[in-house]
C-alpha cells in the first residue's frame, strides 16, 4: 500500500501543477479530497492492512492527506485573491446584489381589488373563453344579426360564427345556461375591439362585468350594490348619480357617475371640468336575454353592470396614456 501512496502523491503533484483556474481547482478537490476522492477512499482501505503494517501505512497516509490539503489551500488562496479580467479584485466582504422580485401589473392589481370587494358582497367569480361564438357574444344578449347596436363595437371576426369577444357579457350567458337562479356573479377578463390605438383607446382591454338574478331583484338593489362598491373603492366621501343610457341587453339602462375624487368635484382636466367621472354602465336584464338562456322572464328579474379596468386604473393612478399599460416598460411599471 506504501507504493500506492507514492503513486497517488505523484498523480496529485502532476494534477495540481496543471491547475489554471478556479474550476480546475474544484475538479482537483473532487478527484482527491472529496468524500469519494482518491485520498479519502484510502482511509477506508486502511482497515484491511495488517496490524504490523498499519502504524507505518497510517502515518504515511496522514502525511499524504496533509500535503494534499496544504497544496490545495495555497492554490485556493491564489485564485480567490486573483484579479478578474477587468483588473478588479473580487471583494467577498461586499453585500450581495439586490434580487428584484416580480410584482403584479397595475391592471391585475386593480382587477384583484375590484374582485375582492364584490366577493365580500357574495358574488362568485367566473371566466370564459376569449374566442366566442357570435350567438353568445351578440344574439343571446339581444343583438339580432341586423341590429344597429352591433356597430357600437368594432369586432375581430375569426369566421362567420366565431369572433374575439367584445365584452365579458358572454360569460353571463354561459353562467345562466348552466346554473339556475339565484345567481350572483362577476366576470373579469380580456376583451378585444378593432379600434385605432391612441392615448385613450387600445385594441384589447379588460372588463369586470356583474350579474345578479333572483325572484325579487330591483333597480334599488342595483343602485345600492354599485354605490357600496364605489364607496369602498374610491372612498367614503364620494357622491354618485345615474344617467339614463342604452344597452341592448338591459332595460332600463343607466351609466353611473361619481364625483371626481381627484378634484373633489370642483372640476379638473381629468373630469373635463364637470366634477363627475363615469365609472360603469348598468341596468336591469332585458327579458329577451332570459328567454335566450331558458329562464322564466315572468318569474325572475336581475341586474347587470360592467366597467373597464384600464379606465379605472388610468383615473385612479393619474395616468394619461393607455398605451403605457401594455408596453411592458419596467421604468413605468415599477412606479406602482
Amino acid at each position: 500500500m506504501l507504493e500506492q501512496l507514492n503513486t497517488l502523491r505523484k498523480e496529485f503533484e502532476e494534477a495540481s501543477a496543471k491547475v489554471s483556474s478556479a474550476s480546475d481547482l474544484e475538479n482537483l478537490r473532487i478527484k482527491f479530497l472529496a468524500k469519494n476522492g482518491s485520498v479519502t477512499m484510502l482511509f477506508e482501505e486502511l482497515k484491511n492492512v495488517s496490524k504490523e503494517d498499519k502504524p507505518v501505512v497510517g502515518k504515511n497516509l496522514n502525511e499524504l492527506k496533509n500535503f494534499c490539503q496544504s497544496v490545495f489551500a495555497e492554490l485556493k488562496e491564489k485564485y480567490e485573491s486573483a484579479p478578474d479580467s477587468s483588473g478588479r479584485v473580487l471583494d467577498l466582504t461586499l453585500p450581495g446584489r439586490e434580487v428584484l422580485t416580480g410584482k403584479k401589473h397595475i391592471i391585475i392589481k386593480t382587477m384583484d381589488e375590484i374582485k375582492s370587494i364584490f366577493k365580500r358582497m357574495g358574488f362568485s367569480v367566473y371566466d370564459g373563453p376569449e374566442a366566442e361564438s357570435d350567438y353568445n357574444n351578440f344574439e343571446a344578449l339581444n343583438f339580432p344579426a341586423d341590429h344597429p347596436a352591433r356597430d357600437m363595437q368594432d369586432t375581430f371576426f375569426i369566421n362567420q360564427k366565431f369572433l374575439l369577444r367584445t365584452h365579458t357579457s358572454p360569460v353571463q350567458v354561459r353562467v345562466m345556461q348552466n346554473q339556475q337562479p339565484p345567481v350572483r356573479a362577476i366576470m373579469p377578463g380580456k376583451v378585444f375591439r378593432n379600434e385605432d390605438i391612441n392615448a385613450r383607446s387600445y385594441c384589447l382591454f379588460h372588463q369586470v362585468e356583474g350579474l345578479a338574478v333572483d325572484t325579487d331583484i330591483t333597480f334599488a338593489e342595483l343602485k345600492g350594490t354599485l354605490f357600496a362598491f364605489a364607496k369602498e373603492f374610491y372612498g367614503s366621501n364620494i357622491k354618485y348619480r345615474f344617467r339614463s343610457s342604452f344597452f341592448p341587453f338591459t332595460e332600463p339602462s343607466a351609466e353611473m357617475d361619481i364625483t371626481c375624487y381627484l378634484c373633489n368635484g370642483k372640476g379638473c382636466r381629468i373630469c373635463k371640468h364637470s366634477g363627475w367621472l363615469e365609472i360603469l354602465g348598468c341596468g336591469m336584464v332585458d327579458p329577451n336575454v332570459f328567454k335566450s338562456v331558458g329562464y322564466d322572464e315572468e318569474k325572475y328579474t336581475g341586474y347587470a353592470f360592467g366597467m373597464g379596468i384600464e379606465r379605472i386604473a388610468l383615473l385612479k393612478y393619474g395616468i394619461d396614456d393607455i398605451r403605457l399599460l401594455f408596453e411592458n416598460d419596467t421604468r413605468f411599471l415599477r412606479q406602482f
